[in-house]
């Protein structure tokens, strides 16, 4: 589950999962909307492998590379297929679509606020992006 907090100078999400691959599912997926990209014909698939001290790390990480090559190669992704993904290292093939453009700038996905709990059986995450 994505939810969107509004604020004046920054974007949030509050981010839910079931399990660790919903909540880095659904980071993944909410920081790509927050891109209104203009999707492209073409699919696309970009493999990744980010390592991290800890997860909370680990998904910032996570999502500053998907973010970075959603950038450097006009790529929209919106789905991913874990291949490994441990408190401290995930390896992915994220699926998505060439981008014709992106809507709003993303500049970076921030640790500010940002850590891993676990909540009434849902993991949970507040990420703040700088835009």
């Amino acid at each position: 589950m994505i939810e969107v907090i509004e604020h004046t100078a920054d974007v949030r999400l509050r981010i839910r999962g079931a399990s660790m691959e919903e909540l880095f599912r659904d980071a993944l997926r909410g920081t790509m909307q927050l891109l209104h990209s203009e999707p492209g014909e073409r699919t696309v698939e970009r493999t990744i492998e980010v390592q991290a001290g800890d997860r909370t790390t680990l998904l910032i990480d996570f999502l500053n590379e998907a973010l970075s090559h959603a950038h450097v190669h006009r790529q929209a992704y919106d789905d991913v297929e874990f291949l490994a993904l441990t408190d401290t290292r995930v390896a992915a093939r994220l699926h998505g679509r060439n981008a014709r453009a992106f809507g709003q700038d993303v500049k970076a996905v921030t640790y500010h606020e940002a850590e891993i709990r676990r909540e009434n059986g849902l993991w949970s995450v507040t990420i703040v992006y700088d835009i």
